[in-house]
This record gives C-alpha cells, structure tokens and sequence, in this order.
C-alpha cells in the first residue's frame, strides 16, 4: 500500500509506474470502468483501482457516475499542466542549443606546455 501512498499528488511520481501508464495510455482513447481496464491488464481488478485512486489523486484522471459504475477518463487540466512542463524543458533545451550553434566559441590558440 506505500506504493499508493507515495506517487499521490505528484503526477510525474504517478505516472512512474508503468500499471499507471498503461491505464492512462487506454483512457486517451476513450473512458472505461475498471473492469474494462482491468480485462487488459495483468493485474487485478482491485488493484486496477488503487492506481486509478493515485491517478485520480495526482490530478491525472476523473470519474462520472454511470448507472451503477463508475468510469474513469482523463483530466485535461492534469494532463495539460504535464504537458507544459514537458514544453518548458523543450523549450529550455532548444533554447540552449540554439546558443551553443550561434554562440560557439572560437577556436582557441593552441595551448603550449612548459616543458
């Protein structure tokens, strides 16, 4: 159970496991019960939801009531927010590469050693 307790709240430590991942990679295409995700998974249906709790904790999915079950689906704010920071650092990385290629530094002198 610290497993679950430890990812809640943080969507990147969420999505560090790869259960998780696998349920989120079903949910972008199309929202499911947990037995729906649990009949793809190789775990089970319990434990299909104590991801969806941590998903659903760190703010990357949500839940409607249909009849008697309840179906998840992805949270576009959470998913938006990841999303951003995965821009972020792109944009730092480009950033930084494009200082290096219209930057670069002049060919030094050689250096001569004291002998």
């Amino acid at each position: 159970m610290t497993t679950y307790r430890a990812a809640t709240g943080d969507p990147w430590h969420a999505l560090a496991d790869g259960t998780r991942r696998a349920i989120v990679e079903r949910l972008a295409h199309a929202p499911c019960a947990v037995g729906e995700l649990a009949r793809d998974l190789p775990v089970s249906r319990p434990a299909v939801s104590q991801h969806l709790k941590v998903l659903k904790c760190a703010g990357l999915v949500n839940d409607r009531a249909e009849g008697t079950r309840r179906v998840y689906h992805l949270d576009p704010t959470g998913i938006g927010a990841m999303r951003a920071d995965l821009d972020r650092f792109w944009t730092q990385a480009l950033a930084g590469f494009k200082q290096a290629v219209e930057d670069p530094v002049n060919p030094a002198e050689p250096i001569e050693e004291d002998t």
